[in-house]
């Protein structure tokens, strides 16, 4: 299948009706091209979207963190995705934990049981970025140190 190639300006058109989670609105339409791209590679009539800022807002929920805005994602802005190792940090030897033990907690078999198993092990943090090293951005890179300021178990513990 050919890459897909989408271009980093302001799409044209406008797609109603679009709801992710409880969220329902408009978002603008990156075209034909990504339509017919990602219809024949998932196999359902599908278009790519991208959340219009411009005329739509998301809050986060006030009971997890005030002043954060999201767009298509869950309750956050930031989901920070990690690579589980195999290295056991009790003995440093290469071994199948901690994978046995995640695969039966965290796997694809028991978060989405009813899709096509791939035997992956799903884990992320959710966060908020208060600041950022890189100014206003609060982009976070592949590479780039995180500092846990502070952390939280619950929604309930997370609300003023």
């Amino acid at each position: 299948m050919d890459s897909l190639k989408v271009l980093l300006t302001k799409p044209s058109g406008v797609a109603d009706g679009v709801s992710v989670w409880e969220w329902c609105g408009t978002a603008l339409d990156e075209g034909d091209d990504s339509s017919k791209w990602f219809t024949e590679y998932i196999g359902k009539p599908s278009r790519l979207v991208r959340f219009n800022a411009a005329s739509e807002t998301r809050p986060v929920d006030l009971g997890y963190a005030r002043g954060h805005n999201i767009m298509f994602s869950d309750e956050y802005p930031f989901m920070l995705l990690s690579q589980v190792p195999t290295i056991n940090q009790d003995t440093a030897t290469a071994g199948p934990e901690p994978n046995e033990t995640l695969m039966k907690v965290r796997s694809d078999k028991v978060l989405r049981p009813n899709d096509k198993q791939q035997r992956r092990i799903y884990f992320g943090l959710n966060l908020v970025c208060k600041e950022s090293t890189e100014g206003n951005s609060k982009m976070v890179k592949v590479g780039d140190p995180v500092l846990v300021i502070q952390k939280v178990s619950s929604a309930a513990e997370a609300a003023p």
